[in-house]
């Protein structure tokens, strides 16, 4: 686009840096914040590995016992299945991210008398491992959508910063040395003309 070097295109110049200049902090403050959402988001996601890798380490201490019995694995996982997740979307700084409200399991009932002491705790930690899966599925969602609302975000501040701002102040000095150069034209052209009338 041609950059006319007049008074009214000054203005517009003018007005678009007040306008860049002022939603520029708001918008720094958002990239900021994201970004603090989102490293929050990461620490949550790595304490859920901590937390999946000792609970998979409680399940494993269950294996030998399982092993050494004439249970099969299927007649186990029928014991606990997931009866339904409620899962809302929260807005974090403009961000639209996903929350677990509710895990509901559902459990098939089975007599302690025909099945091993263990099979209590081996249910508890099926469960619990299936919840764990589900909030690391739903936290890894989250991590993701933050970290691409932050990089949008940072892209708008460069926009502005590297981009909007500098290019307003070139216009505004170009059409202010046009602006000049013509005045200054102008008074010459004047005292010419004089001097011809003398």
């Amino acid at each position: 686009m041609r950059l006319s070097l007049n008074k009214s295109s000054l203005k517009q110049q003018r007005d678009a840096l007040s306008m860049y200049r002022r939603f520029l902090p708001s918008l720094d403050l958002k990239r900021q914040q994201l970004l603090t959402a989102w490293r929050e988001a990461r620490e949550e996601l790595a304490e859920l590995a901590r937390e999946d890798a000792a609970l998979r380490q409680r399940v494993e201490s269950l294996l030998p016992l399982l092993g050494s019995s004439t249970l099969r694995t299927r007649d186990l996982s029928s014991l606990v299945r997931v009866r339904s997740v409620n899962i809302v979307s929260e807005n974090v700084v403009g961000a639209r991210v996903p929350v677990v409200r509710s895990i509901d399991f559902e459990r098939t009932s089975y007599s302690t008398l025909t099945l091993p002491f263990w099979v209590d705790q081996l249910v508890d930690e099926l469960e619990a491992s299936a919840r764990m899966r589900l909030r690391m599925q739903v936290q890894q969602e989250r991590v993701a959508r933050l970290e691409l609302a932050s990089r949008k975000v940072t892209q708008r501040v460069n926009l502005f910063e590297k981009i909007l701002i500098p290019t307003a102040k070139r216009n505004i000095k170009r059409i202010q040395i046009a602006l000049s150069d013509e005045e200054r034209s102008a008074v010459i052209r004047s005292k010419l003309s004089k001097k011809k009338h003398q």
